[in-house]
């Protein structure tokens, strides 16, 4: 009998040791897959999209904050099951708010992220600072208090150091500048009040906000800033320059030295 085994010229593989054709990935087409073979993927797989659609269709409250830093370090670490670094992180420094805050070098030393993963997380602060300084730059400040407080918490409430703050008013009490005069150390920032005087006279100032965040933490004012305060108050009138208040601010909330009657 002829043999099967050559046809026309063309060999043929016995079926035994053929090869499955793969596709887009997958070791083994779907039909030929065992009831087993879901149970091998990586527990993590396909929890990045749950969360994106539970964050899209529910919103942001339906989110832990530990979920909501993992949607955001999804675009620096790609493939990866970042859930439980999002958990260390949080319990590293302490909140959401102070993870998003943290200095760059501070993230990459303490927290272990590498440039990619840093520059996904400080381009959400920074996307949050901008829209809430126009949010308060839209409106005259005293009339929308409440946005000045959220945009200067976001921006200082978080700092390692004492940083004073100048926000310049014009008549109608519209924004004009917003400068941050010194940076100190993590309990003194100098005040020159010949300096604050100087700068809101080439604004064309006609009022002020003095702000100055207190990185322990606790807003009260200390009578170093009653007594500063009321120096650079006293040389602003000489000019006709009102001073509105002086806003402390720490990650315990704020306190304003015109509502504490010390104006």
């Amino acid at each position: 009998m002829r043999s099967i085994g050559r046809v026309r010229g063309f060999r043929t593989t016995p079926l035994s040791t053929r090869r499955p054709a793969v596709s887009d990935g997958d070791t083994m087409p779907k039909a030929g897959r065992r009831a087993g073979d879901d149970a091998a993927k990586p527990h993590h797989a396909g929890h990045r999209d749950r969360l994106r659609q539970r964050f899209l269709s529910a919103g942001p409250d339906s989110l832990a904050d530990y979920e909501l830093l993992e949607l955001l370090l999804f675009g620096g670490i790609p493939r990866v099951d970042v859930k439980p670094l999002a958990k260390r992180l949080i319990g590293e420094f302490g909140s959401l708010a102070a993870v998003l805050a943290a200095d760059p070098a501070v993230l990459a030393a303490r927290g272990g992220l590498k440039p990619a993963a840093v520059a996904a997380l400080k381009a959400a602060t920074a996307a949050a600072h901008r829209m809430l300084r126009e949010e308060a730059i839209e409106t005259p400040a005293i009339g929308s208090w409440s946005s000045l407080l959220d945009y200067l918490k976001v921006a200082m409430a978080f700092e390692t150091a004492e940083q004073v703050r100048l926000l310049f008013l014009d008549r109608k009490n519209k924004l004009i500048a917003d400068e941050v005069q010194q940076r100190g150390t993590v309990d003194h920032a100098p005040v020159y009040t010949r300096e604050v005087v100087k700068r809101a006279l080439e604004l064309g100032a006609s009022a002020l906000i003095m702000v100055h965040n207190h990185p322990s933490g606790d807003p009260t004012p200390s009578q170093m800033d009653i007594d500063m305060t009321r120096e650079v108050q006293r040389a602003l009138a000489t000019v006709n320059i009102a001073l509105h208040d002086h806003v402390i601010v720490g990650r315990r909330g704020h306190e304003s030295l015109r509502s504490r009657g010390l104006l």
